[in-house]
């Protein structure tokens, strides 16, 4: 499982970490971790877009979108 810390980092470069991490496996899991829920949102949509499934979980200020790619 990768883990991509885009905390701190304003649009798209979260979404562009994703596409790249995404693009490099043909299944498994990666989870990405942002700090506002805008990121958030936009990660999670963007990894849907693509048929991956999202969990999101908030620890304190971050949110960690947990993608699985089947």
């Amino acid at each position: 499982m990768e883990e991509i810390d885009a905390r701190g980092l304003g649009c798209p470069h979260p979404i562009l970490l994703t596409k790249k991490a995404l693009g490099k496996i043909k299944e498994g899991e990666i989870t990405v971790i942002v700090d506002n829920a805008t990121s958030c949102e936009n990660v999670s949509r963007y990894a849907r877009s693509q048929g991956c499934q999202v969990k999101i979980e908030k620890k304190e200020e971050d949110y960690y979108v947990e993608i699985t790619k089947e």
